[in-house]
């Protein structure tokens, strides 16, 4: 397999059809004054759109940008700093779960066992805490155990042959299986002020978990567009089998999402267990269901090869975002529940609409 490396820009070349018999096409003659510019002169006016710049978050982009404003102008509390750092950590934690849920999208597979992994994850490293383990070591084998558990997942799709939500789907009832005999179904309480530290605490006024959501979603922006491995996740979502013919081991980059997908959801974990300081059998209910939707809402593609990083985390900011301005407004919580699920349909119907103009304007 070719090691990761920078992916240059490739030059490319036009090819002009010409006349049979080898005859040159004529040059097109430039207009003359007074006379309409030709095609060619149309096209290089043509206005740059916001989905030419951001592509397809740009969509997420401009609903995150209504809620903002919309939120700002019927609440006097939503930009306030505690409310702002609120809500990054609100979100922070759903982002990174989202940015790791998106590349096994992109593979054209699910990972349902994401908020399963993160409870028994950051309850196992609570566990460690009261043990008596320090903090580091503590931590490591948190994100390990989500590790080992993303690459069971990535196994069993790839050497057992079993479907991706059939396997993940197992996976979590495993994990949660396991989080509440471990722990008795009882909170795990007295971890040390200093692990609560790391995701309550700030730097320049600026909260932790914001921090590492951002390095989490930039490194994932990093691997999907400047790496080969990025461009093998892309193509094995796209067609497995020319990705094989092609010389991409399939097999392994299935695996390794998985794997990486698992390592976030670990990582989730512990960060949820620091900002609670406690660590809940329960936690990660349903986080599954929302890291899907986050990357959805944020223009992925359930059907593989479409989808970025930063379109993902953008979703969790939608979701985060409408979540909180609820609260401020004292808007029942089953009316976001159900705007959430219609900017879900909205989001997989237009995918489909302009899939389907694609494949008709050829």
């Amino acid at each position: 397999m070719p090691k990761l490396i920078w992916r240059e820009p490739i030059e490319t070349t036009t090819i002009v059809n010409r006349p049979p018999g080898g005859a040159q096409a004529a040059p097109e003659a430039a207009p003359r004054p007074g006379e309409a510019p030709g095609p060619q002169a149309e096209t290089r006016r043509r206005v740059l759109t916001l989905g030419d710049i951001a592509g397809r978050e740009s969509g997420g982009l401009v609903v995150l940008l209504v809620a903002v404003g919309a939120l700002t102008l019927a609440s006097d509390e939503f930009l306030t700093g505690n409310n702002l750092a609120n809500l990054a950590r609100q979100v922070a934690i759903f982002g990174i779960i989202a940015v790791g849920q998106l590349l096994v999208i992109l593979t054209a597979g699910i990972d349902l066992s994401v908020g399963s992994v993160l409870g028994l994850s950051g309850a196992s490293t609570a566990q460690f805490l009261v043990a008596g383990l320090p903090i580091l070591p503590s931590i490591l084998l948190g994100v390990g155990i989500g590790t080992g558990l993303g690459l069971v997942n990535g196994l069993l799709v790839t050497r057992a042959l079993l479907p991706p939500f059939i396997a993940t789907l197992g996976m979590l009832g495993i994990a949660r299986g396991m989080v509440l005999l471990s722990t008795d179904a009882q909170t795990i309480q007295g971890v040390p002020e200093a692990f609560q530290t790391i995701a309550n605490g700030t730097v320049l006024g600026i909260p932790n978990l914001l921090i590492i959501a951002v390095a989490v979603t930039a490194a994932m922006w990093f691997v999907l567009s400047r790496t080969v491995f990025g461009r093998y996740i892309y193509a094995v979502g796209s067609n497995p089998e020319s990705a094989r013919l092609a010389g991409v081991p399939v097999r392994l980059v299935t695996v390794s999402v998985y794997v990486i997908s698992g390592t976030l959801a670990g990582l989730g974990g512990v960060l949820l267990a620091s900002r609670l300081g406690a660590g809940i059998p329960t936690a990660g209910t349903g986080f599954e269901l929302s890291a899907i939707a986050a990357c959805v809402i944020g223009g992925a593609s359930l059907f593989g090869a479409k989808g970025s990083a930063v379109g993902a985390f953008t979703g969790a900011l939608i979701m985060g975002v409408l979540n909180n301005g609820g609260n401020l407004l004292a808007i029942n919580a089953f009316y976001l529940q159900i705007a959430i699920g219609v900017l879900i349909l909205v989001a997989v119907g237009f995918d489909q609409l302009n899939t389907r103009r694609s494949a008709a304007g050829g």
